[in-house]
Parts: C-alpha cells; sequence; structure tokens
C-alpha cells in the first residue's frame, strides 16, 4: 500500500479542520442545552422535595439570606438535631422527624456550572417559596425579563429563570409581604413611605 503524499494529506487535514469548525457551534449548543435541561429537572426535582416537605410539616422550609435551604442535619451534632443551611451539590436532605427514614434529596442538586461559582438560590418565609436559576441559553422559553430584572444572583450570574409558590416570582418575598401589609394598613407609616 502506497503511502499519501505530502499535498494529499494536506487535503485531508484541510478537509477534517473544515468539518471541526462547521460542527464545532453545534456541538457546543447541544452541550449548552443539555446544561440547561439539568437545570431544568433540578429546579423541578427541588420544587418535588420542597412539596413532599410541605406536606410532611406544614410549611416550606426556611432559607438563608444567601438563598439556601435551611433543612439538612448538622453532622457535628451527635443525636441532637439541628438543621443547618444545605450546601448545593453536596448535602443529602432527609426527614429528621426521630423513628421516620425518609429521603426527600440523596444530594441537594448543584448546578452544573457550580465549580465557577454558579448556584441555585432559594428563598422562604414558611409560608412562600421562590428557587431561581440561571440558564446559558438566553432563547429558552423559560428565561422570564422580570426575573432578570430584579436582579437576583445565582452565584456568579444573574438568576433569570424562576419557580414560585404564593408569591409573584418578580418580587422579592419581603416586598410581597410589605404589599400585602400596606393593602391591609395603608394608613401605616411604612406604608406611606414607601
Amino acid at each position: 500500500m502506497k503511502p499519501f503524499s505530502k499535498p494529499e494529506i494536506i487535503s485531508l487535514l484541510v478537509i477534517f479542520f473544515v468539518l471541526v469548525a462547521v460542527s464545532w457551534p453545534n456541538f457546543a449548543l447541544s452541550l449548552r442545552r443539555a446544561r440547561d435541561q439539568v437545570r431544568r429537572d433540578d429546579v423541578g426535582n427541588i420544587q418535588a422535595a420542597i412539596t413532599d416537605y410541605y406536606a410532611d410539616y406544614g410549611i416550606y422550609p426556611s432559607s438563608t439570606s444567601d438563598g439556601r435551604i435551611i433543612a439538612c442535619k448538622d453532622p457535628a451534632q451527635n443525636g441532637k438535631i439541628t438543621l443547618i443551611p444545605c450546601n448545593w451539590g453536596k448535602d443529602p436532605w432527609i426527614n429528621l422527624t426521630p423513628g421516620v427514614n425518609k429521603v426527600y434529596m440523596n444530594r441537594v442538586p448543584g448546578d452544573p456550572n457550580q465549580p465557577q461559582g454558579v448556584n441555585y438560590d432559594y428563598f422562604s418565609d414558611g409560608s412562600r417559596y421562590q428557587i431561581f436559576a440561571s440558564f446559558e441559553g438566553k432563547d429558552e422559553s423559560e428565561v422570564d425579563p422580570k426575573v432578570i430584572a430584579m436582579g437576583f444572583k445565582c452565584g456568579t450570574r444573574v438568576c433569570n429563570v424562576g419557580r414560585a409558590i404564593n408569591v409573584p416570582l418578580y418580587i422579592s418575598i419581603p416586598e410581597y409581604d410589605l404589599q400585602i401589609y400596606c393593602g391591609q394598613h395603608p394608613k401605616d407609616l411604612k406604608c406611606i413611605n414607601k
């Protein structure tokens, strides 16, 4: 068998690089869409676990000011049940009622780009909650300009997708609570000066 000549090798390399250059954008797009699908699934799974928690306890789990769910067990407490914020992508979320062996999530999911500082955000006052994510694809149907306008940070990126129960998605829970309060007490000073 005769080896390829130099012009044939160059031709093959050119064809190979043209194929890579043409297919790379589609490959990158499919990877981005796959990460956004993981986010979509994660938010749905978190929402299902929150609903399950509500069915067990009659309230939604609390949240930290930095957007984490306060519902995981402190491993440092020997025998004592202490709730701590769940770390995205690390901690299991279990029912802490003595004698109950129920797992809400084996691991609270973390954003696919968590190593780059991207996280989910969860906010709750017990009677309502919001959960936010940041999709990479601005063309995804769930991307909401009102959520973007809120400016919530999902780690290093602005949140652009969310789900909520008992509160509009485009307003923070404290602001919504104030709106409800001012609707009931319009002459209160904090409502007048708002």
